[in-house]
């Protein structure tokens, strides 16, 4: 993203990543996933955790709506509103807790990195997904909990290893890099390619 004019403007670099995220997001979470009715082991939502850490929250919420919703489609399944604000705030709220470790060391950073995707994964799995299954879709809350807290405990570790691995990568500088050099969406410059 560039700032034009004081204002936050996205570049086709920005929009070639969020798609390749949202792709990648879909494969693992709708192709390379295990479902088990109120649950799903899939490590989709790291996707949109880096869609978040590397484009910001607006981008990060944009690529896990855009998955749910176009999951949703694939899968044939009806747009269960918990589910899909959970999945937005997989990209959300690592991005708004990244200024707090940024410009801090190595170990910060994963210290930061981690309590972000605890913090997303209590808010969107454990209660915002679990909602979803319980009001929505009519699963017993005391039936589905502890498999969920199982879950939660398995899949959070994957998770913040995976982030901070990728987030430590040279990935980050390349995405970083390609996307405050871009082209703006819509500018005249891109006329003359």
């Amino acid at each position: 993203m560039q700032k034009i004019n004081g204002k936050q403007q996205w570049n086709v670099s920005t929009l070639v990543y969020m798609a390749l995220l949202v792709a990648m997001n879909l494969v693992l979470t709708r192709v390379f996933v295990i479902e088990l009715g109120a649950y799903r082991i899939s490590l989709g939502s790291v996707t949109t955790i880096m869609a978040g850490l590397w484009l910001g929250p607006v981008a990060g919420g944009l690529c896990g709506f855009s998955a749910d919703i176009i999951g949703c489609f694939m899968k044939g399944y009806a747009i269960n509103p918990f589910i899909t604000v959970a999945a937005i705030l997989w990209g959300v709220i690592p991005a708004l807790m990244k200024p707090f470790f940024v410009h801090k060391t190595k170990k910060a950073k994963t210290v930061g990195i981690c309590i972000s995707v605890i913090i997303t994964a209590i808010l969107s799995s454990l209660i915002l997904t679990t909602a979803g299954l319980v009001i929505i879709l009519g699963y017993n809350f005391y039936a589905i909990m502890p498999g969920r807290l199982v879950q939660f405990v398995c899949l959070i570790p994957i998770y913040c290893v995976l982030s901070c691995l990728l987030y430590l990568s040279p990935i980050t500088s390349m995405v970083a890099g390609s996307v405050s050099r871009g082209e703006s969406v819509g500018s005249h410059s891109l006329e003359g390619r």
